[in-house]
């Protein structure tokens, strides 16, 4: 590896987050998915979760959509809810569903410099009942349009990159986050060689 794709790998791992995630809850269309994963490295985020409960697991991305941001991500495929909740709540204090209903709030009231996992649904169902009943809250997108939803990879970038505007005046971005043997695991998994580390 070269000094310069080194220090460009390792520019990239200083700023990655450990205490924002996503969730994908039975999303078909893998270029839907992929979106959202280049979406994810664009802000930092490392880690997200897949949730499939009446889908078969996803076994390849949208290359075009992604611009192969899967290969630096951590990817967790789920197929059982209660799974998939429990090792989100290892992590993350609070999980927010992106559902319309009387509680929910506006995206901009969130606290998204907290340990946070935002879930967003199926293309058509949106949530699920049980994973509702799960979260700690649900949040929307204001809108002031005739068509009160936005498309998920749509929806998720505008969420993230609020999480971004707050982590970034929070000051997470200015020291890494991801240290040890788990930046040793990454580093690896990213392409460097024994050399480089």
């Amino acid at each position: 590896m070269t000094p310069e794709r080194n220090e460009r790998l390792n520019s990239v791992l200083s700023k990655r987050q450990l205490n924002l995630t996503i969730v994908l809850e039975n999303v078909a269309d893998p270029h839907n998915i992929s979106a959202v994963m280049r979406t994810c490295d664009a802000v930092g985020i490392q880690e997200i979760y897949i949730l499939n409960t009446v889908i078969a697991n996803h076994k390849k991305w949208g290359a075009k959509s992604s611009s192969s941001a899967s290969k630096w991500l951590t990817i967790h495929q789920f197929t059982d809810v209660q799974t998939c909740f429990n090792e989100l709540r290892k992590k993350y204090h609070k999980i927010y569903t992106t559902h319309l209903s009387s509680d929910a709030v506006d995206l901009y009231e969130l606290n998204l410099t907290e340990h946070v996992a935002l879930v967003f649904g199926n293309e058509h169902s949106g949530v699920s009942e049980e994973l509702i009943g799960l979260a700690d809250g649900n949040f929307i997108i204001p809108q002031v349009g005739i068509i009160k939803s936005l498309n998920i990879s749509v929806a998720c970038a505008v969420s993230l990159y609020e999480a971004f505007r707050q982590k970034n005046i929070a000051g997470h971005y200015k020291e890494p986050q991801i240290k040890g043997e788990e930046l040793t695991a990454l580093q690896k998994s990213w392409g460097f060689l024994e050399e480089d580390l």
